[in-house]
This record gives C-alpha cells, structure tokens and sequence, in this order.
C-alpha cells in the first residue's frame, strides 16, 4: 500500500486550467491509478494517482510520487512514449506547462516530419 496522498483539488485546479487555456477549451482530466517504479532500482511496483487526459491524439500522464513531487509523460502509443527531459518537479504547475511545451513542440515536429 502507498502512502502518497491523492492530488488535492487544488491542484487537480491548477492542472485543469492550464490544460483549458492550453487547447482553448474544456478537457477531460481524469484520476486513476497507475503501478510504477519509484526508484531504479526497485522490484516492486507502487500504486501512485495520477491524472490522464487525451487531446490531439496524445495521451498525458501525471504522476504523484510523494507530497510535492510529480513526475510526467505523453505517449501516442506503446511505441512512442517521451517524457520532458527532467525526472522529477515539485510544482504541479510546472510539471503540466513543461509537458504541454513538450509535446507541442514535438507535435510540431511530427507534423513537418509527415509532410
């Protein structure tokens, strides 16, 4: 059993509204659970919360691995998962903004890669 706490509201608010000012409207943000690995070189899988939302074909992840500290992704498959460079935050609000940056700039990417 985990002992993280669950995201508060206000920070389920603060990840809310980035993602709607980000796309210009309203985005489902949806809480779950995910089991990962919290260090290296664990064995075991920890149930950590997580919020997950989908826009523009991406799938968003993040995770709360302790109090105030947050750790993300975005994947458009199993095969194309990338993260932001940086293992850890211990802002919400940077966590969301630096993943939304991310994946834009990688969505620009792909889009001129396809032309």
């Amino acid at each position: 059993m985990s002992n993280i706490p669950d995201f508060t509201d206000i920070e389920r608010g603060i990840v809310q509204q980035t993602v709607q000012e980000r796309y210009g409207k309203p985005v489902d943000v949806q809480s779950a659970d995910a089991e990962i690995r919290l260090f290296p070189d664990d064995r075991e899988l920890t149930s950590v919360p997580v919020l997950y939302w989908e826009e523009r074909g991406a799938h968003f992840v993040i995770f709360k691995v302790g109090e105030k500290n947050y750790r993300n992704q975005f994947f458009y498959s199993s095969r194309e998962q990338f993260g932001t460079g940086r293992e850890e935050y211990d802002e919400i609000g940077d966590c969301v903004i630096t993943l939304l940056r991310v994946q834009a700039d990688h969505e620009s990417t792909r889009v001129i890669d396809k032309d």
